[in-house]
């Protein structure tokens, strides 16, 4: 297993170490050498400019970052070196910290994305000042809203335990045996208005018969008394109207036979 690990190196016989020399790095190589390698995604879709390769966002790359030396509010640029998947051609892009965003710098164009109005114009300084008291305006109003809305719900919500507790001290100052007298006299004073009621109605009802009775007994005929009788008729014309009126009842006299 010895001669595995190639611990020796083979050195020919005409090996001269005074024939090697030293080569010199460009300042291309020291920059690339100082570069800072690390492991990043597409901050957007891209389509590179040399093979039409369509590199969409989130892909992982290993590039290698670099300062530019600039900055915006203090805040450094830094530059991203990518290869393109197909071809290899360099893509770079860089920082936008103004917009909070990236941009493409070289190899690749930024695909169309409809969310970015391309058309609006970058804004001055003074529309981002006039844009931010706008916001923080509107931030103040909606606090506001919210706060009056939650004095409201608390007002109310100390309404109603207020409420619950008077009506939880009235409860403990309850004597069971006032309630029960209570109860009782309001039965008590029910009974009393319903035969009040009830004697009124019969009373009415009475009242009402009497009247039916005397209507009644006017609309009868009166029969003459016997003074008021003609006492010199002839008697067989009484007789005779006699059975005139047992004849209209339906009264049959018998005649009985003399032997």
């Amino acid at each position: 297993m010895a001669e595995r690990k190639i611990i020796n190196k083979y050195f020919p016989p005409n090996f001269d170490p005074s024939k090697i020399t030293r080569r010199k790095r460009s300042s291309a190589d020291k920059d690339v050498q100082r570069l800072q390698t690390v492991r990043l995604m597409t901050p957007f879709s891209m389509k590179c400019s040399s093979c039409g390769e369509y590199i969409y966002k989130g892909k992982k790359f290993n590039a290698r970052k670099e300062n530019t030396g600039e900055k915006y509010l203090g805040i450094s640029i830094l530059r991203f070196h990518i290869r393109c998947t197909r071809c290899a051609s360099e893509i770079t892009f860089k920082t936008d910290p103004k917009n909070s965003d990236y941009v493409s710098e070289r190899g690749a164009v930024r695909n169309f994305e409809p969310w970015r109005d391309p058309e609006n114009k970058e804004e001055t300084e003074e529309e981002r000042l006039d844009r931010l008291e706008k916001e923080d305006e509107e931030n103040a109003m909606a606090e506001l809203e919210a706060k009056v809305v939650d004095a409201k719900r608390q007002m109310e919500m100390d309404d109603t335990v207020d409420e619950l507790r008077t009506r939880n001290a009235l409860n403990e100052h309850v004597d069971p045996e006032s309630v029960l007298d209570k109860a009782r006299m309001e039965r008590e004073e029910e009974l009393q208005r319903q035969e009040q009621e009830d004697a009124e109605l019969i009373r009415k009802a009475f009242a009402n018969h009497r009247k039916k009775l005397a209507e009644s007994a006017n609309s009868i005929d009166v029969p003459k008394p016997i003074d008021s009788i003609n006492t010199k008729a002839n008697p067989l014309d009484l007789l005779k109207k006699r059975k005139d009126v047992g004849s209209s009842l339906g009264i049959v006299v018998k005649k009985s036979k003399v032997g």
